[in-house]
């Protein structure tokens, strides 16, 4: 049993599967969202079980996302791109950036229907600055070219390229290196490439049984060693700290910290200044 709040099922939106469990609304569930279902709370509440740490590890990332973006906007990056977004909750990326920038950008692309549709009725008010698309991050060319992506953003200028909690949904028969690749080759020098990821040195066993439990969503796992996720970085040029445990990123005093034990998940930011396509 977790000590999560319960919320009454919110109506289905048509086109969501409601029998499956979604990576984006157990993200939701484990961060005290209320955009879930009883078939994602059923699983989320059978890991938590199981791996305690599963809700601090949202957390952690989430805070991570934060101080990332934070980053970003004190190198002069006021436009984003959060791919595999995930359900807009505490401090998204827009209200982070708008905190350093009022006329900061933010476009959220995520495949789940589910996601565009709760996305776009929270983001309503904002429609010139924010934008929500629904996008396979496995096919950049569709992200990119996407009439409100191309609205929204100026690929001539640096944009921070946010791909948090996503790319172990990526497995390697999909080719995850070659597609960060190609992601940045859409985005002008300057640009920044940020990456949380799960990790499975600490505890082999942790990753495992997530793995296995994560076959019956709608996205496989797959949990990389340190070296396999700094190969993500391979063409950038990693900023201080690194790739580092997700609390050892620029942490901060107000925060609380969590240590690999109890929170799995490396976490990096680099700027990309190869050639924009």
């Amino acid at each position: 049993m977790t000590d999560a709040p319960s919320f009454p099922d919110p109506a289905a939106p048509a086109g969501i599967d409601t029998t499956v469990p979604s990576s984006a609304r157990l993200y939701d569930y484990y961060l005290g969202g209320k955009n879930n279902y009883a078939v994602d709370r059923e699983m989320g509440d059978r890991i938590m079980q199981t791996l305690p740490e599963t809700r601090q590890s949202a957390v952690a990332n989430r805070m991570f996302l934060g101080r990332a973006v934070d980053f970003l906007c004190e190198q002069g990056v006021d436009q984003f791109i959060d791919i595999g977004s995930g359900l807009p909750t505490q401090d998204p990326v827009h209200e982070v950036a708008r905190r350093h920038h009022p006329g900061a950008r933010v476009v959220y692309a995520d495949y789940d229907p589910a996601v565009r549709v709760h996305a776009e009725a929270l983001l309503a008010d904002d429609p010139e600055l924010t934008s929500v698309v629904q996008a396979d991050m496995r096919d950049p060319e569709a992200v990119y070219t996407h009439p409100a992506v191309a609205a929204h953003l100026d690929f001539d200028r640096p944009v921070g390229l946010l791909m948090l909690a996503v790319l172990h949904f990526v497995t390697d028969d999909q080719h995850p290196y070659e597609l960060v690749r190609r992601h940045l080759e859409y985005l002008a020098p300057g640009s920044y490439l940020v990456i949380s990821h799960a990790e499975s040195d600490t505890s082999p066993e942790r990753a495992d049984y997530a793995t296995d439990e994560y076959r019956a969503s709608s996205a496989n796992l797959r949990v990389r060693t340190q070296e396999e996720i700094a190969a993500f970085f391979a063409d950038v040029s990693p900023v201080p700290p690194g790739i580092v445990h997700v609390s050892d990123w620029r942490p901060r005093d107000d925060q609380p910290y969590y240590t690999s034990q109890q929170v799995s998940g490396l976490a990096g930011a680099a700027r990309w200044d190869g050639p924009k396509r």
